[in-house]
């Protein structure tokens, strides 16, 4: 009696491992922990990001001042709070060389290594550009012009006014005035 107990439960365990093969997961009422198989997928941030309270900003955010979106004359008036110093030069060199120079190229002509597939931006040597004032390069930069897009997001803004100081710099290269090369000619 002993072995047919043996044979039948291990006839019953052979029919049961057999049988759970055919289980799929399409078939209906035959689903082991559906909640695995069919997970409810949610969205990133979708309904559960809080919403921050009306008339408030982000901690250390500057917003543009709107009379500059308005009246781009307005941004002229906007002056650079940066010192003209060496640290705030090769910091504006760095920025350059990160963002500026794939379009404007190393010396701001307007050569750089995207200029076969896009269209040549205009050159920061120009005497149209010489003769932007610092608050509107920094418009330009902050809002975007024609094919160059607003790089306020990526940059900093103090990022952005070491830029110019380091573009003005580019330009008394190409085109030093006469003061400049008296200063050069006392240091030799």
């Amino acid at each position: 009696m002993r072995p047919l107990k043996f044979f039948a439960f291990g006839l019953l365990v052979t029919a049961l491992i057999a049988g759970c093969g055919k289980i799929k997961h399409s078939d209906n009422n035959v689903i082991y922990m559906p909640d695995m198989v069919y997970s409810p997928a949610f969205k990133a941030q979708e309904g559960q990001m809080r919403v921050p309270p009306k008339g408030t900003i982000p901690r250390g955010f500057k917003p543009y001042p709107a009379e500059y979106l308005i009246n781009e004359e307005a941004s002229v008036r906007n002056q650079n709070p940066l010192p003209r110093t060496r640290q705030v030069l090769l910091r504006g060199q760095d920025r350059f060389n990160t963002y500026c120079i794939v379009c404007h190229g190393p010396a701001g002509e307007g050569d750089g290594s995207v200029v076969p597939q896009f269209p040549r931006p205009p050159s920061l040597q120009s005497a149209k550009v010489r003769g932007w004032a610092d608050g509107r390069i920094f418009h330009v930069v902050t809002m975007g012009q024609n094919l160059m897009p607003s790089y306020a997001a990526q940059v900093d803004v103090k990022d952005r006014w070491a830029i110019i100081h380091y573009i003005r710099a580019l330009q008394r290269s190409k085109n030093p005035s006469a003061e400049d090369l008296k200063f050069s000619e006392a240091g030799n």
